[in-house]
């Protein structure tokens, strides 16, 4: 399947987006999270740490779709790194860092989604179906 190919032409719904990325980088949050990434993947041994607990979780995902049984030494040995990977602050922050960028990115696509969905400006109201709104995180 060929990919799609981004708009790029300046139109006024070109100009909005570039408006809307504007504000978003000029957040102070924003800068912050920038901030606190940077900390983590400057640090060689965490983000060592971070892509064994990845390859960890993903062969534990495999066996578990695979309908092999997952042990409850693989499942201790997960949770202990995990555990020991959390415990660091900076590692803590990166994913704090992470999830809040990723519900930015979500609630930013859920009112683009309904705009085309209701034809119109979406309303609080017309996020009630799946939790509090776009924002709220309860829904996810």
């Amino acid at each position: 399947m060929k990919p799609i190919p981004i708009q790029q032409e300046d139109t006024p719904v070109i100009r909005k987006t570039k408006e809307l990325c504007q504000a978003i980088l000029d957040q102070p949050a924003y800068q912050e999270m920038r901030r606190t990434i940077a900390e983590f993947l400057s640090d060689a041994h965490l983000r060592n740490q971070y892509q064994r607990l990845c390859d960890l979780q993903d062969m534990l995902h495999e066996k578990h779709e695979s309908g092999e049984p997952v042990t409850d030494l693989e499942i201790a040995q997960f949770e202990r790194e995990e555990t020991e990977f959390l415990s660091n602050p900076v590692a803590q922050g990166f994913i704090d860092a992470q999830r809040a960028m990723h519900k930015i990115e979500k609630t930013v696509g859920a009112y683009v989604r309904k705009t085309f969905e209701l034809g119109r400006m979406p309303a609080d109201e017309d996020f009630a179906g799946g939790g509090c709104g776009p924002s709220c995180g309860c829904s996810s």
